[in-house]
């Protein structure tokens, strides 16, 4: 299982631990993934995702799933936020 968050694409990053006498050695570090269950007004079911806590703050702040989706950049959605992002943009159209 991929530690990279599906609607941000936040990854793993390395660095150092770094000891007083400034030793180097190197560490990951994790993003905090969660295996979540959000709810698409607009498709009106549950969606399960694998998303950094971040993540979920941020979507609560934009106004839900469907809302962040559609404001989100194509580059950093996964394979399944995409094809998530064009089923709520079909039916949005079919809606208007």
């Amino acid at each position: 299982m991929s530690k990279v968050c599906d609607l941000t694409g936040k990854t793993i990053l390395f660095g150092h631990n770094v000891s007083h006498a400034n030793n180097k050695t190197n560490r990951r570090f994790m993003p905090n993934l969660q295996e979540v269950k959000m709810l698409s007004d607009a498709l009106g079911r549950q969606v399960s995702l694998r998303v950094s806590t971040r993540a979920i703050r941020t979507v609560d702040a934009k106004g839900g799933l469907d809302a962040y989706l559609m404001q989100a950049r194509d580059r950093v959605l996964s394979k399944k936020a995409l094809r998530l992002k064009r089923d709520i943009a079909k039916k949005l159209a079919k809606a208007a």
